[in-house]
């Protein structure tokens, strides 16, 4: 089994804030993330994907091929955006790093299961250079 990794960059607002509970509820749990205004990060998104290569090519997955697709499936729609206002399959969610990331999985599982052989395998989501979330699909 081969791994294959694409990163791609991009940058996006969001506001951690449960409309169930008070203003300061929500800045006690939340902290600065809850902040009205919203707030901002430069996130980096590692695409994991796995296979066994192709007898004819080489590879598991033409990175080409993977690139266009995380660029026209997520990054797209999320890039200087507004998690909680402008990214459709983010409505009515809790925008954070483990419900976000788990929501680009089901796009890009579907969209590489249109074009390949190969399996999604993990996405990392570094939110800044200090936390980042994994997801495996479980």
């Amino acid at each position: 089994m081969v791994y294959i990794n694409r990163i791609e960059h991009f940058n996006a607002a969001h506001r951690l804030y449960n409309p169930a509970w008070s203003e300061e509820r929500n800045k006690e749990v939340f902290g600065p993330c809850a902040n009205i205004n919203w707030h901002g990060h430069n996130f980096e998104l590692i695409v994991t994907v796995k296979g066994e290569p192709d007898p004819d090519t080489g590879f598991v997955i033409d990175l080409k091929v993977l690139g266009d697709i995380v660029k026209r499936e997520v990054i797209e729609k999320v890039d200087h955006k507004n998690l909680n206002l402008d990214v459709d399959f983010m409505q009515g969610k809790m925008a954070s790093c483990e419900i976000f990331i788990m929501e680009i999985w089901k796009i890009l599982e579907r969209a590489l299961g249109e074009v390949t052989e190969a399996h999604l395998h993990q996405l990392r989501l570094y939110e800044t250079p200090k936390n980042f979330v994994d997801y495996f699909g479980e």
